[in-house]
């Protein structure tokens, strides 16, 4: 059996929403949809350190008195951009200055603003690998293989990851794995193999319809 969930589009009052959150659902062109996904997509990270900045940008002057004209328009932050940026182990922070400088236009950055930009790029990404990693926990725990026993009889489950997001941003790759790690403890989280598959959505659809043509022909 295969089971489509659409966990996108997953909602619970335990979800932890932030003002930024909320007000990039109501403004988005399907509120109070996909909320999962918004916490969770590498389409919206971006974003959301955009909007969290522009707030900073406005009410503590984080990059100078003006607020550069760039970071008041949606999307212009990707989720590429905050890897790159979350990934700068320079001592100087080149990579987020750079990119500061580059995708919305602000010259020059104190050391301080650019520490601030970094550290939001971590929080918000390893928000949405945890939110990510309890929902693969949730569904190990929905057929059974989240308990010791299935870990001692080495029956290995198998998650096939796809997208850019896990495949580009190393960071959040382990912060996802850590979270699992944590949820299920170490034991059984040994059992748990987490591998990124190219095209998996294609390869799934692929196995489904052969398949369904096997079944056809027993018919």
């Amino acid at each position: 059996m295969i089971i489509n969930m659409e966990w996108g589009n997953f909602w619970s009052s335990h979800l932890p929403m932030t003002e930024y959150d909320k007000a990039f659902d109501a403004e988005s062109l399907n509120p109070g949809e996909q909320i999962f996904e918004k916490l969770i997509s590498g389409m919206y990270l971006g974003e959301i350190v955009r909007r969290v900045l522009l707030r900073i940008a406005e009410e503590a002057a984080l990059f100078g008195d003006t607020v550069p004209p760039n970071l008041a328009l949606p999307f212009k932050l990707r989720t590429p951009d905050i890897s790159a940026m979350h990934s700068d182990t320079s001592a100087d922070f080149k990579v987020a200055g750079r990119i500061l400088k580059d995708v919305l236009g602000i010259p020059h950055s104190s050391l301080s603003a650019r520490k601030i930009v970094v550290e939001l790029c971590r929080i918000v990404a390893e928000r949405g690998a945890r939110l990510a990693g309890a929902g693969v926990v949730g569904i190990l725990k929905k057929i059974g293989r989240d308990n010791v026993n299935e870990a001692a009889g080495k029956k290995r489950s198998v998650v096939a990851m796809d997208g850019g997001l896990y495949e580009h941003y190393p960071l959040f790759r382990e912060y996802l794995q850590n979270a699992v790690t944590e949820l299920l403890g170490t034991k059984i989280s040994e059992s748990v193999v987490i591998d990124h598959s190219k095209d998996g959505s294609g390869i799934g659809a692929a196995l489904l319809a052969a398949s369904h043509s096997i079944y056809l022909e027993e018919q």
